[in-house]
């Protein structure tokens, strides 16, 4: 048992500690990612009652839409909704990186329990599938919705910041939607999921770079 915590405890852990440390210019309290971990933990269990409900009370069982309207759309939102209501008027949230640290803590903190209750459901064989596909592609959806909160926070103007929480919202749950899309609906998925997580992070890491370009130039122009 202890194995198997293990497996699905460290793929969340080694990645979160991965953006973690990229934050170079004012890392967050470890405190308050621990946290936002801890609030990404806890939303598994409501999640699952919703999606219970949604199958057996609200008759959404077959069809591509309905299983990606179940994951993709509800786990994106409700993360979306943790990190909004939990950091993103929080004083800790004070250049636009942190918004990728925090989204990313939540998501893994989500990913990293439901890991445990698939490698329980169906053992230590699909430990490493599991740490490289739906492990890190929570990781990378979470990138998109907090460099995208962290440019709605720095915006200047209500329509502005507006679009970005929009964006920050609807980003990843598209993506998370055409990541369950190829498992759902190309057979030989392998040929076509390899290159999007390529590009998913690919584009994740250049949006970590722009996030930290932006917060470089945000603190050379505070008062000294």
């Amino acid at each position: 048992m202890l194995a198997m915590i293990g497996a699905a405890v460290a793929p969340g852990i080694a990645i979160l500690s991965y953006f973690y440390l990229r934050d170079s210019l004012e890392p967050e309290p470890i405190s308050m990612v621990i946290r936002s971990f801890i609030f990404g933990v806890l939303l598994v269990i409501p999640i699952m009652v919703l999606q219970y409900i949604m199958q057996n009370e609200w008759g959404f069982r077959d069809g591509i839409v309905a299983e990606i309207f179940q994951s993709a759309f509800v786990e994106e939102f409700f993360k979306w909704m943790v990190i909004y209501f939990t950091v993103y008027k929080h004083v800790e949230f004070d250049e636009p990186y942190d918004g990728i640290v925090y989204a990313v803590a939540v998501s893994l903190g989500f990913a990293t329990l439901e890991n445990l209750f698939y490698l329980i459901l169906n053992g230590l064989d699909i430990a490493f599938w599991r740490a490289l596909l739906p492990v890190s592609s929570h990781a990378l959806f979470a990138v998109w919705m907090g460099y995208y909160l962290g440019l709605a926070k720095f915006s200047r103007g209500v329509r502005k910041e507006r679009i970005w929480l929009w964006l920050s919202v609807l980003l990843p749950i598209g993506l998370h939607a055409l990541y369950n899309a190829i498992f759902l609906s190309v057979q030989n998925w392998i040929v076509v999921i390899v290159p999007f997580m390529l590009i998913l992070w690919w584009q994740g890491l250049k949006k970590v770079q722009r996030a930290h370009d932006y917060g470089s130039k945000k603190l050379s122009s505070r008062p000294q």
